[in-house]
C-alpha cells in the first residue's frame, strides 16, 4: 500500500482528531469526531453553537489536528489547514455520520439543532505509518 492509499484507509477507519487551535499565541487542543470527504477534500466535524472552539476559529481560522489511531501507531498530522463553517448542516451529512459512526445517530436527534458542522481543508497531511515511516503527501 503506497502512502496515499494509506492516508485515505487512515481518514476513512479512525474516527477522532486531536484538534489544535491558537489564539495569541495560547494554543487550545481538543478531541473531535470526524469523517472525511475524499471528493471535497476536506474533513468535517460538528461542535455547539458559540462554544469557545468557534470564538478561537473567528480569531484565528489556522488550525493543526492528528487523526487518533485505536489499534497501532499509524495517524496523519496536519499542520497548516483552514477551518470554516460548513454550508451544510449535520442534518445534510447524518448519513456520512452514520456510516462512520453509528451511534452519532443520536447525538444528530439529541442535539442535532444546537450542533454546527465545519470543514477543515488542507493540501498536504504528513502520514505517520509505525516508527520508521514518515511521509508528507500533497493532496
Amino acid at each position: 500500500m503506497n502512502t496515499t492509499e494509506a492516508f485515505k484507509k487512515i481518514m476513512m477507519e479512525q474516527t477522532e482528531i486531536a484538534l489544535a487551535t491558537s489564539v495569541k499565541e495560547r494554543p487550545n487542543v481538543r478531541i473531535v469526531n470526524f469523517f472525511y470527504d475524499q471528493e471535497k477534500g476536506c474533513l468535517f466535524f460538528s461542535t455547539f453553537k458559540g462554544n469557545q472552539k468557534v470564538t478561537e476559529f473567528a480569531a484565528n481560522n489556522i488550525v493543526a489536528f492528528t487523526t487518533i489511531p485505536k489499534e497501532n501507531t499509524n495517524h496523519v498530522r496536519v499542520q497548516q489547514a483552514q477551518v470554516k463553517r460548513s454550508s451544510l448542516s449535520v442534518y445534510d451529512t447524518v448519513d456520512r455520520w452514520v456510516e462512520k459512526i453509528p451511534s452519532y445517530a443520536e447525538n444528530i436527534e439529541q442535539a442535532g439543532d444546537m450542533l454546527e458542522l465545519y470543514e477543515v481543508h488542507f493540501t498536504e497531511a504528513i502520514v505517520i505509518l509505525g516508527m520508521n515511516s514518515k511521509e508528507t503527501i500533497h493532496l
